[in-house]
């Protein structure tokens, strides 16, 4: 374990009054929106309004529901083996059937359940939009759609978007907790990662080094090395032994209570070549712009512009990422978008990634990330910053 520095250990979970909170604040914008009732699907939205927290939804197996009315307390249409889980959550609504059913995998009784609802509007919302998915099978979502009474399907993903961007004050805890674990697990590779090792084998100790140091999952960790820099942030880790020369990035989005981190580093072994060299301080030079940038009143395509004007001045030739940050929470990536076009506000209690990278060479790429959380009057780092200079580690 290594010895921490990170602040006290949140309590895990969440208090009733802040599922009634989060609640009330959806139906609010269920009004504006003329909507009956949203159906939820997917693990993060049920979780969320429900504190409903199993890894069971690793099986693809069971579709479970949970429905948010117009006024009052959510209820819950789920497969009977969740049902003990279930009540232990704030839901006292709880219906289940014995699944897997594929016949009549729980519609009947979840179109039962909306109908049960007062109909003021004639719409049901589900989240069919951008970075949504419905995660049943379409035959049932259509089955549902054709057997609701009278009402119309509707797409609240955007809703939902808006909604979860802003974190409480518990939400924030949690995510700065698990950055405070995984930036002293990334400090820590520079006293074991040495010329010689894989990429796989560097990301397995610090795996173990995150999770022996109280984080709860380490399953995300990219990694990318080549001489003089890497051709891409996302296939490793990989076999591939380092040498003398080339230059290495971990990400990782590990979690604490169901909130991510997600940020990186970068190294060089036994030596780095000056553009290299050159092109980290470039993106960790971006990633202040973008710090700067990122207050209330600003937009997303704001803290863009800060970054990328920094690294098209050092010479960037392009991005291949396709944004420079995003959205943190109970997913690894959540919106808004850092880029040219998005224009999202920011708003105290939004938690972001900054994320410059360029290709800086042919077929070499240098990523820099960062998570900050924005406050009332401009930005806290929540990850412990890296060095302005690429560390070269040698054996």
């Amino acid at each position: 374990m290594l010895n921490s520095s990170f602040s006290k250990t949140p309590n895990r979970g969440f208090p009733e009054s802040e599922f009634a909170e989060r609640t009330q604040r959806l139906q609010s914008a269920m009004h504006d929106a003329g909507c009956d009732a949203v159906v939820l699907t997917t693990e993060p939205n049920v979780r969320y309004f429900s504190g409903f927290f199993t890894q069971f939804w690793q099986s693809p197996t069971r579709p479970w529901f949970l429905i948010i009315p117009s006024a009052g307390k959510p209820v819950a249409v789920i497969p009977e083996i969740g049902s003990a889980g279930m009540a232990d959550t704030w839901i006292e609504d709880i219906r289940t059937w014995s699944s897997p059913r594929p016949e009549d995998d729980g519609i009947s009784l979840l179109v039962e359940a909306v109908d049960e609802l007062p109909r003021r509007f004639g719409k049901v919302g589900m989240t069919l939009g951008a970075e949504t998915m419905l995660r049943m099978p379409q035959r049932n979502f259509e089955h549902f759609r054709n057997k609701l009474s009278g009402r119309e399907v509707i797409d609240v993903g955007a809703i939902l978007h808006q909604q979860r961007m802003v974190k409480s004050t518990l939400e924030i805890e949690k995510t700065r907790y698990i950055c405070g674990i995984a930036s002293e697990a990334f400090a820590n590779v520079e006293n074991y990662a040495r010329a010689g090792m894989s990429e796989r084998e560097v990301c397995k100790q610090m795996q173990l080094d995150l999770l022996s140091s109280g984080a709860d999952t380490a399953g995300y960790m990219v990694a990318g090395s080549g001489k003089g820099g890497y051709d891409s942030i996302i296939m490793g880790p990989t076999n591939r032994q380092l040498a003398t020369g080339d230059i290495l990035i971990i990400d990782t989005g590990s979690t604490w209570d169901g909130y991510f981190c997600d940020f990186d580093r970068n190294w060089g072994f036994e030596t780095a070549d000056d553009a290299s060299l050159r092109a980290y301080e470039v993106v960790w030079k971006a990633t202040e712009a973008g710090f700067m940038a990122a207050r209330p009143g600003a937009t997303t395509s704001d803290v863009w512009r800060a970054m990328n004007e920094v690294m098209v001045d050092g010479g960037s030739l392009g991005n291949e990422v396709g944004r420079l940050g995003h959205g943190l929470g109970i997913e690894l990536t959540e919106r808004p978008s850092n880029t040219s076009d998005d224009g999202t506000p920011l708003k105290a209690g939004m938690i972001l990634t900054l994320e410059p990278g360029m290709t800086f060479a042919a077929g070499k790429q240098m990523v820099h990330e960062e998570n900050i959380v924005i406050t009332d009057d401009g930005a806290e780092w929540l990850t412990q910053r890296a060095a302005p200079e690429m560390p070269v580690l040698k054996n």
